[in-house]
Order: C-alpha cells, then structure tokens, then sequence
C-alpha cells in the first residue's frame, strides 16, 4: 500500500463520517485531485517542458477546458492553447500525394477526441486511492470504524470499490465488506427513496401542510447518489 494516498483517503472518510452532507468520501477524493491538478496545469507546471510535450499531444476534454477557464487564469490557458493549436497545425496540414486513403487529421482528431491530459492524471491518482481504501479497511480496524460511519457511495464509485475488492480480498473478507457496504447503500437508498416521494407529495395540494422534513434537497441528493458529485470547482468558490 502505498503511503502516498493513506492520508487523504483517511481525511475524506473521516470527513464524511462527520459530516453526512459531504456525502461519498470518493467524490470529495477526486474534487481534491482535479482541484490541485487544475492548480497545477495553471500554475508551476505551465511551463515546464516535459508537461507542455504531453499537453500539446493530449490536449483537454470540455469538462476541464471550462474549469479551466473559470479560474481566471486567461494568460495561463492561453499559453498552453498557443503551443498546442501551433502543434495541432503540423498534424493535419494536407497530406502529400499517395497518402493512406484515410486523412491524417482524421486519425490525429479522434486521438485528441479520446484524450484528456487532466482526465489522464487524476484517474491514475484516484485508482490508486479506491485501491488504497480497500487495503486500509483490510489491514486498519479503525478504518472499518471510518467506512461504517460514512453515509453513502455514489453509485459509481461504490461499484469500482467492489470490483477491486471482490479481487483483492479473500472470499471470507470480501463477504463481511460486502455485508458492510450494502448495508450502508440500501439504508440511504430507503432514506432516498423516501424523501424523493415525499418530495413529489408536496406539490400535491392536500400536502401542502405538511412539513417538508429532510426531502427539500432529495433531487439533488439523488442525482449525486446515481451519478456521482463530481467537477467542483473549488477555486471557483474562493473567488466568489
């Protein structure tokens, strides 16, 4: 295991277990690693050649174009388009006669299409600490304690944790943190399910009422829950 990814894995968990409203502790893991990542593709790592290689070949995905922009960094960005559209020109400038039936810019488009240098970085890093949790539960009881306090894993998220543990961890543990994970799951989706229709019963007239009790923000918790609350901006936050 590696000790790079224990204190942040550790610190969301514990953050997650204290305050329910931060919801999966594997969404509050990734924000932080885009978050610094955007800090450093904006920032000290602008500039450095070997990045720059990998930018102009890369490129970025819209998600990461925009947030980009939103940090207010418009020199910065600009630099990093400058050197990228200069290499972009080279690719698919008309090819010679007898060139392979399908154009160059094809081929170098849809490389750029699939590639995202962002995307790239943080996902090597958060594989890591999906992987690091897993081991953490394994190896650390007070781990276990952290994993059953927290309210829930965001749909995705809890299904790449299964799928490295149902390979890591033997059959008997396996089933004990399986047994552990489902109940946190089915006990928030009861919760969720619940305040979602309660939710729907107040805009009927005969309810009006009736408290709203913990379903004001069900439709944004729900959609969290299945899809993930990823791509916060956080820099974008401090400036406002």
């Amino acid at each position: 295991m590696e000790q790079i990814y224990t204190i942040p894995v550790n610190e969301a968990f514990e953050l997650s277990g204290a305050d329910k409203s931060c919801g999966c502790p594997f969404c509050t893991l990734y924000n932080k690693l885009e978050n610094d990542e955007l800090d450093l593709i904006l920032g000290a790592s602008m500039m450095e050649p070997d990045v720059r290689i990998k930018t102009n070949k890369e490129g970025f995905c819209k998600t990461h174009y925009d947030m980009m922009f939103t940090r207010k960094n418009r020199l910065g960005m600009a630099l990093t388009l400058e050197s990228h559209l200069n290499e972009l020109a080279e690719d698919i400038k008309p090819q010679k006669l007898f060139a392979p039936k399908t154009p160059k810019a094809v081929t170098r488009i849809a490389e750029l299409e699939g590639n995202c240098y962002l995307c790239r970085r943080i996902e090597f890093n958060f594989a890591h600490m999906i992987e690091t949790a897993v081991l953490l539960w394994e190896s650390e009881e007070a781990f276990k304690k952290k994993l059953d306090a927290i309210p829930y894993f965001c749909l995705p998220h809890y299904r790449r944790m299964l799928e490295y543990a149902q390979r890591r961890l033997s059959k008997k543990d396996f089933a004990e943190f399986n047994a552990k994970c489902e109940k946190i799951e089915n006990t928030y989706l009861d919760e969720l399910r619940g305040d979602v229709s309660w939710f729907c019963k107040k805009f009927d007239y005969r309810y009006d009422e009736e408290p709203w009790y913990n379903s004001k923000d069900a439709v944004e918790r729900a959609m969290k829950f299945l899809r993930s609350d990823l791509h916060i901006n956080n820099q974008k936050k401090k400036n406002n």
